[in-house]
């Protein structure tokens, strides 16, 4: 059973090569995979591995950039490895949106509960905004949510201008940090009722039971499980090959879905060359998997 640990932290940091070296290190050393981003602005990542493995890096990262506890966390469990490689990337901004968090702005952000978010996103005079891009909107949302129908998150602050400033506004995004900084870009253009939710959709999931949610279809994750439910169990979403789309039950009831191949999005814009050369890829992927082996054209996070 693996341990999958999404987390980030708002923090100022220095030396980010070293620390990239060391952390390279140890995620080495322990067997861990996915990636952790550093910035001078924080840290953020999401990291697979066995239990006590986890342990250790969640030490080295608060002995490396000096806190006690991450701005928000979230943990679940797998039975197989979720993600391909161990990366450690150094970046400009933990999420590109050109804003800069520091203390002071953080402090004005307002942090909701799963309970008074059902409450919050409930009031029709709510703007319900979802802070994904539009794939991952498509695979589950809350309910009354808007789409922002964007692809790059630095056009994000396009969409927002577009909002009414008087009317109370609820963000949400997978583990909470993009609303970080979409929050306080809404404060710093003048809007008084932000809200975001607390620990994000991963958190929200985890801890409502079902019954109790607001919350319609399953959420899109960057790695191999590809879709979580209630629990954080995983979903029943795949990804294809040919457009790298999540892929529900249904869309691969199309005559036009072939595994590894196409779907009903990319069919009509591959080539027969492309199609041809994607089952050759399945091909020896099948076989691979037949034998127990990955096979290395095999795409994975």
């Amino acid at each position: 059973m693996f341990t999958i640990f999404g987390f980030y932290k708002f923090k100022k940091s220095n030396f980010l090569r070293k620390n990239k070296e060391f952390l390279q290190r140890e995620i080495l050393k322990n067997n861990i995979k996915g990636t952790i981003i550093l910035s001078q602005e924080g840290i953020n990542g999401t990291i697979a591995g066995k239990k006590r493995n986890i342990s250790l890096i969640i030490k080295s990262l608060k002995k490396v950039f000096k806190f006690k506890d991450f701005d928000s966390k979230n943990t679940s469990q797998c039975d197989f490895q979720p993600f391909h490689k161990g990366k450690i990337k150094i970046k400009k901004e933990v999420v590109p949106l050109g804003i800069k968090v520091n203390k002071k702005n953080k402090k004005l952000n307002k942090y909701v509960s799963n309970k008074s978010w059902n409450k919050l996103i409930s009031n029709k005079e709510t703007l319900v905004i979802d802070a994904r891009k539009p794939f991952e909107h498509s695979v589950g949302t809350f309910k009354n949510a808007i789409n922002p129908k964007i692809q790059n998150f630095r056009d994000f602050p396009k969409f927002l201008k577009k909002i009414e400033k008087t009317k109370p506004v609820a963000m949400f995004c997978t583990g909470g940090i993009r609303c970080e900084k979409a929050s306080i870009f809404l404060k710093n253009k003048g809007f008084k009722n932000v809200f975001q939710l607390k620990g994000g959709i991963l958190n929200y999931l985890n801890k409502t039971e079902k019954k109790d949610s607001l919350w319609k279809g399953e959420c899109f994750v960057f790695d191999n499980r590809i879709s979580l439910k209630h629990k954080l169990k995983q979903g029943s979403f795949s990804i294809c090959s040919g457009c790298r789309t999540p892929l529900s039950v249904q869309d691969k009831k199309s005559n036009k879905y072939e595994e590894g191949v196409s779907c009903s999005r990319c069919y009509d814009t591959l080539t027969s060359i492309q199609k041809s050369r994607f089952r050759m890829r399945q091909s020896q992927i099948n076989v691979a998997k037949k034998s127990g082996k990955k096979h290395k054209f095999q795409k994975e996070y």
